[in-house]
């Protein structure tokens, strides 16, 4: 549905294609991490030329993957996810946005990106403090440097494998900072799917916009575990409008793939107007609340 509402769109604005620009900022420092990290800040089209603007902000994890293949963890594999941002505010799909690269905290990463200890792993368990320093310490910042919009409607986190699970963890966890989250073949099995029990322990459903994937070459477990995770949200009372569940055929589980289904994501996430009404009407009967 909200490919064929893109292509509808692109073809009504067909034009020429801006790509934005990055800003870098190397080795910010945290005081409640224990290790400093590489920012990279996507501006969109037009970020310049109008000052009075305020845009919304998607923060996603293991930023150096995103944006250019000399950083990214597999050299040359990355996301392209400025070429894809570029291409989808041009031609009207994805409203304009600041996308916000976090690079991952290397050794501690798995730490950083898990909710709780997994006692056969002996390790994990830190994502709350790094929810603190996103909350604290990086949004603040970014919030100081650019013109971001604010509010849960216009901040996002995203990411994938455990930055999925991360992502998805904090952003139920903070509903009143993040109103959208992005979870590309999140890691569910972490400490024997904690996140689904958390998701079924949670009181009420959050008012949290989800985006969950799998790749179906990722394995038949991984598949099974997505759906529970699906199946768990749903049952939470998440709608077609509020979540979009896809199972990406033949999509493996590296940076490439991920990539590939970034636009849908960001056209689910941040739509434009005309692709956003579009939507409403479509899910008018849809009863979240």
């Amino acid at each position: 549905m909200i490919r064929r509402l893109a292509q509808a769109v692109r073809q009504r604005r067909a034009g020429p294609v801006s790509l934005g620009r990055l800003v870098r900022f190397e080795g910010f420092g945290s005081s409640i991490l224990e290790t400093d990290r590489d920012i990279v800040v996507y501006l969109p089209p037009g970020y310049g030329d109008e000052p009075r603007r305020r845009y919304p902000v998607l923060y996603i994890q293991d930023g150096q993957n995103l944006f250019e293949p000399h950083t990214a963890y597999v050299h040359g594999k990355h996301w392209r996810l400025g070429e894809t941002a570029g291409r989808l505010i041009s031609e009207g799909t994805v409203e304009p946005l600041v996308l916000v690269g976090v690079g991952n905290g290397r050794e501690k990463r798995i730490d950083e990106y898990t909710p709780t200890r997994d006692e056969r792993r002996n390790e994990g368990g830190r994502a709350d403090l790094y929810g603190r320093f996103l909350l604290e310490e990086l949004i603040p910042f970014v919030d100081s440097k650019f013109r971001t919009a604010g509010g849960p409607r216009a901040t996002g986190l995203g990411g994938s494998s455990l930055g999925a699970l991360v992502s998805l963890y904090l952003a139920l966890r903070h509903p009143g900072t993040f109103g959208k989250v992005a979870a590309l073949s999140p890691s569910v099995w972490w400490d024997r799917n904690r996140i689904v029990r958390m998701v079924r322990a949670l009181p009420r459903r959050p008012d949290v916009t989800v985006w969950l994937d799998i790749g179906t070459e990722e394995g038949r477990l991984e598949v099974k575990r997505a759906r529970l995770l699906r199946d768990a949200l749903r049952a939470k009372g998440w709608r077609a409008s509020r979540l979009r569940y896809l199972e990406a055929q033949g999509a493996v589980h590296d940076e490439e793939a991920w990539g590939e289904r970034a636009g849908e994501v960001l056209t689910f996430l941040f739509p434009s107007r005309p692709i956003l009404q579009r939507l409403l009407a479509l899910t008018k009967g849809d009863q979240t609340r």
